[in-house]
């Protein structure tokens, strides 16, 4: 049986297409490598000794500088600030900005979706705007401000969050609710449901795709967050893990690398359990978004 003449001549494009994702494919290998290369060195030196962590950083364990768990239970009581402390200080302010930033952001990007009016259209274009003003050009005011309010404790923190992670969720919130068939919430108005009731039992139901979406990135920002706290918090009373981290010392402002690598790992570890588990929402999150904008 003989072979087609235009197969024959597609072959050699076929080949140099193959030739190229491999090419591609390793290069890519290449970049995530060094992407995990830091975390890989934090994930080796928290296993070994201090003085060989200072004499070769880029060595495996071994019989000799392999101490096992002790540097993690150094961890939890090293320093002159206790970490469970700053972890404790970590998870309120993450948990309580996450909930306040979506709660507000979709009522606020459905209410901008379905009034349409000019006040809704200048909202939502302060927002985006929002998006593109560099934090440094207001971290100066925002700190009178937010002393002047009483908004440098870790309680209220989360409302200065709020304020900056309303931009991303607003746009992608109001690009999904723009999707939603408004029949639906015609048909929940019949049935007797005001406002808050449509919005609770129908709308948040159906944003569920981008409220995990919006949830993960926020965690991530928030939980991540080095330099917002610095500016705001009393740092000699209030510590994240973050800060905990670079004012990591103890007794005459010794710096035991050991401990010091087994902190940043309980700080980085739920971060990246929390995004393997919930990656593909992010991407489901932003197509749903995406729809409409």
């Amino acid at each position: 049986m003989s072979t087609p003449k235009n197969a024959l001549q597609s072959n050699p494009v076929r080949k140099k297409r193959d030739i190229g994702g491999i090419v591609i494919s390793v290069l890519f290998a290449l970049v995530c490598v060094m992407y995990i290369m830091p975390i890989i060195l934090v994930v080796i030196n928290s296993f070994k000794s201090n003085s060989s962590i200072n004499t070769d950083t880029f060595s495996l364990p071994n019989g000799e500088n392999f101490v096992g768990i002790d540097n993690y239970k150094k961890g939890l009581t090293f320093g002159n600030y206790p970490f469970l402390k700053s972890l404790g200080y970590s998870l309120l302010i993450t948990i309580v900005s996450v909930v306040l930033i979506l709660l507000c952001t979709s009522m606020a990007a459905w209410y901008i979706s379905r009034v349409g009016s000019r006040f809704t259209k200048i909202f939502y274009t302060v927002c985006i705007f929002s998006m593109i003003v560099p934090f440094q050009m207001v971290m100066f005011s925002l700190v009178e401000v937010s002393n002047k309010l009483k908004l440098n404790t870790p309680f209220t923190i989360p409302v200065i969050y709020l304020g900056f992670g309303a931009g991303l969720a607003v746009f992608m919130f109001t690009g999904f609710v723009k999707s939603l068939p408004l029949e639906i919430e015609e048909a929940a108005a019949i049935d007797g449901c005001g406002p808050i009731r449509t919005f609770f039992s129908v709308v948040l139901p159906m944003l569920k795709p981008t409220l995990i979406s919006v949830g993960i990135l926020e965690v991530m920002w928030v939980w991540n967050d080095y330099l917002l706290p610095t500016l705001v918090l009393d740092i000699n009373v209030y510590k994240t893990i973050p800060i905990h981290v670079q004012y990591l010392q103890g007794s005459y402002g010794t710096v035991d690398l050991g401990a010091t690598m087994a902190v940043i790992m309980f700080s980085i570890l739920p971060i990246i359990i929390v995004y393997l588990f919930c990656q593909k929402h992010i991407i489901k999150g932003v197509a749903a978004g995406a729809v409409k904008g």
